[in-house]
């Protein structure tokens, strides 16, 4: 995730953000004005976004006073002009208590606000930090737009004031929402990391003037669907505005691709990642006091394997134990210079590379604007989309924004870093509910009724599901046992060893299994058609996934090709095996030119095979929810036998 999102109490104002936040998490002492130490510290000053601001006598893109954060945000939500407003109700002659009164805006809370931090992806910011200022400025203006429609969208969608009993009535802030942006440049270690901390007030005004508090719980159930739309929209205006284009890199084996700038070496975001290393060397350690941590009986305290909510925990204990102090802020300039110096001396990567970073990502760009076409197909990117959510969630049990999370995650991989139609995220989840997806949601309380709490489960048979993998089967050491099921006792063990003497057993990632339920209802649907049309599995997967394209769809038995379709096939395999989009250049244009031909011929087959199925009596498509299955899994009273009533 590229967006955190943090609670902001109001004592917090002044002992955090108001000394190092605004000063670009430097330290402002206690007297020198809010301007002067953001100069001295080498930072922008903090601008005002939001539609909110008019009904506070604001302005977007005005400065960030010191007298506004410490009414707006450290006490309690007042007007950022409160003093000015409570002076003149004193010179008119109203009593202090309802000159204080008049400043406020609605109740005093003691959550002011949340943080966001937005961040864009390690290659982008690393042609931010190394490129020249041409350059600097195209991203940064991408970063800039890209937060705005992010806070546009929880604007109009996620942000909801409640009011009435209980908070029985919910409502979109009419008006909008007010925020501060505070412009960063750097991480903890040093290394270069282009990030804004954006201060979200949680006042809002109603329809009737009145002023309410956000909802914070619903900014939070929200924040992976907001990441996923920042990653997508920032990587499309630095690769419309800079002429790039993104490719998906496989960070940790197993789990889903990370969307990158083509043609940035992975050894320089190596070099950006000194604090990953350390996490991952703590990480390793907590690991192994985990599975070896045992009582005063000598009982293991915790399962033998490690699973994906416990590394979790365990990745953001190692986080916190590494985390290194912050340096003074330096401005920008001398940054730059010695960020360039650093990588040229410390990354492995040659001096004419990175002086010609933006060169040879353009170049990345064009081979992959030439070999993977934009093919946004709304139904089967609702099977993929579907697929995901149903088994990464617990239960299969999701809600829409889980739904909205992937969708934008999936239109990222497709595009490329190219723009997308207003409102295709949208569509794609309403095809996903309505064709895929069963409504099990409680009508019986007031919060399941509303849209984005619906609760669904994907309308597939889990036997038609592939099966879940079993842990795996560490490697036995002398008089140590671990049991190979998880719920067995754990036997007896000698003295804890070293670190790194044993592997760490590990549950299976849950996105290896995602994957192949997509790839077993895409298998299905490549017989089926929908409204006259057959699905066109075989061009979807050339843009959605490139890197599993389905090789024997690929060889027609026909192929009269010879050795070179052969050679081509060849370094198709290459490309399958290759990390990145960039190690795949090698493939010549007669290369692809003569796959085109083959993938033709197979999409071909695989719609006279759709043809042939479409005349049979028993083909159908696929239906909407039907409401006997609405019925068969929406909510049933409760036994009385059961439950916390039973033997009243």
């Amino acid at each position: 995730m590229t967006v955190d999102i943090k609670i902001v109490r109001a004592g917090q104002v002044y002992r955090y953000y108001l000394r190092q936040t605004v000063v670009g998490d430097g330290r402002r002492p206690a007297a020198m004005p809010l301007r002067e130490a953001q100069e001295q510290a080498g930072v922008p000053a903090g601008r005002w976004m939001g539609r909110g601001l008019a009904a506070l006598g604001l302005t977007p893109g005005q400065e960030v006073t010191e007298a506004h954060l410490r009414n707006l945000f450290g006490k309690r939500g007042r007007h950022p002009y409160a003093d000015r407003i409570e002076a003149d109700r004193l010179a008119k002659g109203d009593s202090p208590k309802k000159a204080f009164k008049a400043g406020a805006l609605g109740r005093r809370v003691t959550v002011v606000g949340v943080d966001f931090v937005f961040r864009p992806q390690p290659t982008i910011y690393l042609l931010w930090a190394l490129g020249d200022e041409e350059t600097q400025r195209a991203i940064e203006i991408a970063h800039e737009r890209a937060i705005e429609r992010v806070l546009e969208w929880i604007e109009d969608e996620v942000a909801v004031i409640r009011y009435g009993k209980d908070g029985v009535y919910r409502v979109h802030p009419p008006g909008g929402l007010v925020a501060a942006r505070f412009r960063h440049y750097e991480a903890r270690s040093e290394r270069p990391l282009l990030h804004d901390h954006l201060l979200l007030s949680v006042k809002g005004q109603r329809l009737d003037g009145k002023w309410g508090s956000i909802h914070t719980t619903a900014l939070h159930e929200n924040t992976v669907a907001a990441s996923a739309l920042y990653n997508e929209f920032v990587a499309a205006e630095v690769c419309e505005a800079l002429g790039l284009a993104t490719e998906p890199r496989t960070v940790t084996p197993g789990r889903r691709p990370v969307m990158e700038i083509a043609g940035v070496p992975h050894t320089l975001i190596r070099w950006t990642s000194r604090r990953s290393d350390q996490i991952a060397a703590c990480l390793a350690e907590l690991e192994h006091e985990y599975v070896t941590a045992v009582d005063d009986d000598g009982d293991l305290k915790f399962l033998p394997v490690v699973s994906e909510r416990a590394r979790a925990k365990l990745n953001q204990m190692a986080a916190r134990k590494t985390r290194p102090p912050k340096q003074p802020a330096r401005p920008l300039t001398q940054l730059r210079a010695s960020w360039k110096a650093s990588a040229i001396r410390t990354s492995g990567v040659a001096a004419d590379v990175i002086n010609s970073l933006l060169e040879c990502a353009r170049a990345a760009a064009a081979a992959i604007r030439a070999r993977v076409a934009a093919v946004v197909d709304v139904a089967l990117a609702a099977v993929d989309v579907t697929a995901t959510v149903f088994v990464m969630n617990g239960g299969g049990r999701f809600h829409r924004r889980h739904l909205l999370a992937e969708a934008r995650r999936h239109l990222a991989l497709v595009l490329r870093g190219r723009r997308r139609d207003p409102g295709l995220d949208d569509r794609i989840v309403a095809a996903a509910t309505s064709t895929h997806c069963l409504d099990i949601s409680e009508p019986m309380t007031a919060r399941g009724l509303e849209p984005g709490h619906r609760l669904y489960t994907a309308r597939w048979a889990l036997a038609d599901l592939p099966a879940p993998g079993r842990p795996p089967t560490p490697a036995l050491v002398p008089d140590r046992q671990l049991p190979a099921d998880p719920g067995e006792p754990a036997a007896s063990r000698p003295p804890p060893q070293v670190a790194g003497e044993w592997p760490i057993p590990r549950i299976p990632l849950q996105y290896e299994r995602a994957v192949l339920v997509g790839a077993v209802v895409r298998e299905k649907l490549r017989t089926t058609t929908a409204r006259g049309q057959a699905y066109d599995v075989v061009a979807h997967q050339q843009a959605a996934m490139p890197g599993l394209l389905t090789l024997q769809d690929a060889e027609p038995a026909d192929s009269d090709l010879g050795d070179e379709h052969d050679s081509a096939m060849a370094a198709l395999r290459a490309l399958q095996d290759s990390s990145t989009d960039r190690q795949a250049l090698e493939l010549t244009d007669e290369h692809l030119r003569r796959l085109q031909i083959a993938f033709t011929r197979a999409a071909d087959q695989a719609r006279r095979r759709a043809n042939r199925y479409a005349d049979r009596e028993d083909a159908a498509a696929p239906q909407p929810v039907r409401e006997d299955d609405q019925r068969a899994h929406g909510w049933q009273q409760p036994d009385p036998r059961h439950g916390p009533r039973a033997g009243r």
